[in-house]
């Protein structure tokens, strides 16, 4: 037997987190997150991973461990969960970060087991688990050292080497070092800041910044954040009270995420400083911090709304302040992050945002300097970069082959790719097939290329409708054919031509045998509109034939 590592995705790209570990007949997974759709996939919500491979082997599943509590390593647990049924491991915040994420999706029953990094071991089935607490922009973050038959593996999903961080728990070096005193087999890690000299800033760093920019604003300030990130929403807090001003949660996600925070002791602030929008209301607009969701520009967030003027209860003014502490991270999600500044910057507001280069977001990723540092103090013999794009999982390589490695001990692994540990080595093992999944309101991997297709053409080109009755038993028209064009021409302007249209397949229909099948009619006024449309106006609109048989 062989200790088998599966990339099931997670590399390659940066998002949709998920490993699995199998020995025999017992695998454990790490992280189980979920991607943001690209542009061109339209109407998308989200892209999780191809669960297949799981689904087969439910019986080994022995468990399932979550590193830290953003959405790219815990959001596609709600659909893993419905296939599986085993316990979960993590952290105090991530666990209620996780309850929560379940309760959105109505999802009942997961057993959540939280464990303390600071002293706990545990089992998952012949899996021994010591939890180590690394730094990353959100708290609560751990690494694994997993003991296997074949050996002891570290994974190390998101971190960097923070020392003053601001929750005040640095990555735990000691017991890094400690657990890899005497070597490890394998240290699978991220290597998104890979292509990035030096040391990562630390997350303290942001706080005076932050202030130097309030400091100088006299109306409304607005401060948005992705909602996971509580050291960041501790920084505002901490500006709005030395301010002098009130601070108001605005936004579903942000909101819930500090009460978690707050209730398990993660997020503390003195009882007066945080007020509700009600309050917020009775006060003068220099009085006020509004601590918003919204950072990727999502539309219909909190953010959005207020950019375009539609919030509930919130305006904007010109002179007011928004400051963006973060990146437009995600795929696709900086052209929604620029419309929402240039709707800012119209309204005549000073926006304070990625391009200005204010520092006012530092990575949650080791740069070059921390990688090193890692591969120091794990001492692994073969090392897999996770959590990248192939120039990162490439830039991570050369950094473990400048720190002594062999290439044929870095392995950069597709999407379904496994490595093989038997006996001290490692060779590639057999790759399994997978794909994205797309999530689509309440549908989950019914949309594919075909569907996608389909929408990108509809978005284009349009759609045309030609209606057809016919007399299946005599087999002729009884009528000429309605064509209605939406998307493709303004019919009052193209009337003639969508009549002409009409006329011609009418005559197209008629010249051929077999029109009391349905089938037939639909596919020769297809080939033939098809062809027409794309004669008079180069473009290639959807056509939809309806028949009505009488």
């Amino acid at each position: 037997m062989s200790l088998k590592f599966i990339a099931l995705s997670g590399t390659t790209g940066v998002t949709e987190n998920l490993y699995v570990y199998e020995y025999g007949n017992e695998m454990i997974v790490v992280d189980c997150g979920v991607g943001f759709p690209d542009q061109d996939m339209l109407g998308v919500d989200l892209v999780i991973p191809d669960f297949t491979y799981i689904k087969k082997n439910a019986s080994k599943l022995k468990g399932i461990l979550i590193s830290h509590g953003h959405e790219d390593h815990l959001g596609a647990l709600p659909f893993l969960l419905r296939e599986v049924n085993v316990p979960v491991y993590s952290t105090k915040l991530v666990g209620g970060f996780i309850e929560d994420k379940l309760a959105d999706y109505k999802f009942r029953g997961a057993k959540i087991n939280v464990f303390d990094p600071e002293r706990d071991i545990f089992s998952v089935g012949s899996f021994k688990v010591t939890p180590f607490r690394v730094s990353h922009s959100v708290p609560d973050g751990v690494g694994f050292a997993i003991d296997t038959p074949e050996g002891r593996v570290f994974h190390v999903s998101d971190y960097k080497f923070d020392w003053t961080p601001v929750d005040g728990r640095p990555f735990d070096v000691t017991k890094l070092a400690s657990l890899a005193s005497k070597g490890s087999l394998m240290l699978a890690s991220d290597s998104l800041g890979s292509t990035t000299q030096g040391y990562t800033e630390s997350e303290r760093e942001i706080e005076g910044r932050i202030e130097a920019i309030t400091r100088s604003a006299t109306g409304q300030i607005f401060f948005t954040t992705i909602s996971s990130n509580i050291s960041r929403m501790k920084q505002a807090l901490n500006v709005a009270e030395k301010l002098g001003r009130k601070a108001v949660f605005i936004g579903r996600s942000i909101d819930k995420k500090a009460e978690i925070a707050r209730d398990l002791g993660y997020l503390s602030y003195p009882r007066d400083l945080v007020i509700d929008p009600k309050q917020a209301n009775k006060l003068n607009k220099d009085q006020v911090v509004y601590i918003i969701s919204g950072s990727y520009g999502q539309p219909g967030s909190a953010l959005y709304r207020l950019a375009i003027n539609e919030h509930d209860f919130l305006s904007i003014e010109q002179g007011d302040t928004v400051i963006f502490s973060g990146d437009p991270a995600p795929p696709g999600s900086k052209s929604n992050v620029d419309f929402v500044v240039d709707k800012l910057i119209e309204a005549n507001v000073d926006v304070h945002y990625y391009d200005l280069q204010e520092d006012l977001h530092v990575s949650g990723h080791g740069s070059q300097k921390d990688i090193e540092m890692l591969f120091a103090l794990a001492k692994p013999k073969f090392f897999i970069p996770i959590g990248g794009t192939i120039r990162h999982m490439r830039a991570y390589s050369l950094i473990a082959q400048k720190m002594g490695a062999l290439p044929a001990n870095v392995f950069e692994l597709a999407p379904g790719e496994a490595v093989e540990f038997s006996h001290n080595s490692a060779r590639l093992g057999t790759k399994i097939e997978v794909r994205d999944v797309l999530i689509d309101g309440l549908g989950i991997g019914d949309v594919g290329n075909v569907v996608l297709r389909d929408r990108k053409s509809l978005a284009k080109e349009g759609i045309v409708i030609a209606i057809f009755q016919i007399d299946k038993q005599k087999e002729f028209l009884i009528s000429d054919p309605e064509i209605v064009s939406r998307g493709f021409v303004f019919e009052s302007k193209s009337k003639s031509l969508l009549n002409q249209a009409a006329v011609m397949v009418k005559k197209t229909l008629m010249g051929k045998k077999a029109l009391g099948d349905p089938k037939v009619v639909k596919n020769i006024a297809i080939d033939f509109l098809e062809r027409f449309f794309y004669d008079q106006t180069g473009r290639r609109p959807m056509i939809l034939p309806v028949v009505i048989e009488l």
